[in-house]
């Protein structure tokens, strides 16, 4: 089963609606971001929720000790790094290193760990741009690697990439708000929608 991964959570009930629409993981934000929450907000959502998906936290060339201090706090699941990170990086969980694909070409991942997670690259941005990319440049690794698959996905276009390469797991953001720090459930239950439809008739 494709994983669906809908990040930048910032209340409960942006949190509720992904997992009551079927969401595998959920990701918080612990960086430099507009999306960013602190801890303590985020162990308040988490505590709230009656179902625990997997917790994702973000972070971005932020120390090792930070990382692991917040990862115990929260007990995530999974450390997703976003920066300039480099292999080997042990906050004491594990890590979906995030690469970025410029002009169809991808980062070299051998050694990193699996999942790795595949997004734009942006001159300006070190976190999500919710910007597609020439996902045909994935096609090498999907067969080897588990392989997440992000930037600028929305429920219009997820079901494409789904049918076509299938990912490991798809990764959204932007492209399921209503503004940002707002998730639109609308858009959420029909992004898990299409994934899902896409995975059945594939």
């Amino acid at each position: 089963m494709i994983r669906v991964k809908i990040c930048g959570i910032c209340d409960l009930e942006g949190a509720t609606t992904a997992v009551e629409a079927g969401a595998d993981l959920i990701g918080f934000h612990f960086c430099d971001s507009d999306r960013r929450v602190s801890p303590e907000q985020a162990k308040s959502i988490i505590d709230a929720l009656s179902v625990r998906p997997q917790l994702v936290g973000v972070f971005i060339d932020q120390p090792a000790d930070e990382v692991r201090q917040i990862a115990e706090y929260l007990d995530l699941d999974l450390l997703q790094l976003h920066g300039s990170e480099q292999p080997g990086f042990d906050a004491g969980r594990p890590v979906m290193k995030v690469l970025k694909v410029k002009e169809g070409q991808v980062p070299g991942s051998a050694d990193w760990p699996d999942p790795i997670m595949l997004d734009t690259w942006s001159a300006d941005q070190r976190g999500g741009t919710g910007r597609t990319w020439d996902w045909e440049a994935a096609r090498p690794l999907l067969s080897t690697r588990k392989v997440f698959i992000a930037g600028g996905l929305e429920p219009g276009n997820v079901g494409k990439v789904v049918s076509e390469f299938k990912p490991f797991g798809v990764d959204v953001s932007s492209g399921v708000e209503a503004r940002v720090r707002v998730k639109d459930a609308a858009k959420v239950r029909a992004f898990v929608h299409s994934v899902r439809l896409a995975e059945a008739l594939a």
